[in-house]
C-alpha cells in the first residue's frame, strides 16, 4: 500500500510544481510580449517563444507525468481520499510558494479558509484505512440478495 501513497504524493507534488512552473513562464511570457498577443508572430513565433520559456514546457511534462503517478495511486486508493488530498496540498503548496516567490499574499480570512479546507481533507483522509480494509479485518458478510460473482 506505500508505493500507492508514494504515487500519491509525488503526483501531487508534480501537480503543485506543474502549476507554479506554468505561472512562471507564462509572466516571463507576458513581460516579453509586452501587451502583444501571443500569436502576433505566427505559430513560429510561438514555437520560438516556447523554447525560450522551457519552463513552462517543463511544467506541461510535470502535469503529463502527475497524470501517470495518480493513475497508479488511484488503482489501490480510494478516489474520495486520493483526490481531495491531492488537490488540496497541492493547493496548500501553491499557496506557500506563490507567497515567497511571486509575492502574491492572503488576507487572515483566506489564511483561516486554508487552514479549515487543510482539517477537512484531513478529516477525510483520517479514515482511510477503514474504506480501504485492513488485512486483518474480515471479509464483510455476504449479502444473500447479492448477484453471484461473474
Amino acid at each position: 500500500m506505500a508505493k500507492y501513497v508514494i504515487a500519491l504524493v509525488v503526483a501531487l507534488l508534480l501537480n503543485a510544481s506543474a502549476n507554479l512552473m506554468i505561472k512562471f513562464g507564462m509572466r516571463a511570457i507576458d513581460l516579453e510580449l509586452q501587451g502583444a498577443g501571443i500569436m502576433s508572430d505566427g505559430v513560429l513565433g510561438v514555437v520560438k517563444l516556447l523554447l525560450r520559456h522551457w519552463i513552462l514546457l517543463v511544467g506541461l511534462g510535470c502535469f503529463a507525468a502527475n497524470v501517470v503517478f495518480y493513475s497508479f495511486a488511484l488503482q489501490k486508493l480510494p478516489i474520495s481520499v486520493a483526490y481531495p488530498i491531492m488537490v488540496t496540498t497541492g493547493f496548500a503548496i501553491i499557496v506557500v510558494v506563490a507567497g515567497a516567490m511571486l509575492h502574491e499574499r492572503l488576507s487572515v480570512t483566506q489564511w483561516i479558509g486554508v487552514a479549515a479546507i487543510l482539517v477537512g481533507v484531513a478529516l477525510v483522509a483520517k479514515d482511510a484505512g477503514n474504506q480501504m480494509g485492513s488485512p486483518t479485518q474480515s471479509p464483510p458478510a455476504s449479502d444473500s440478495h447479492a448477484l453471484p460473482p461473474t
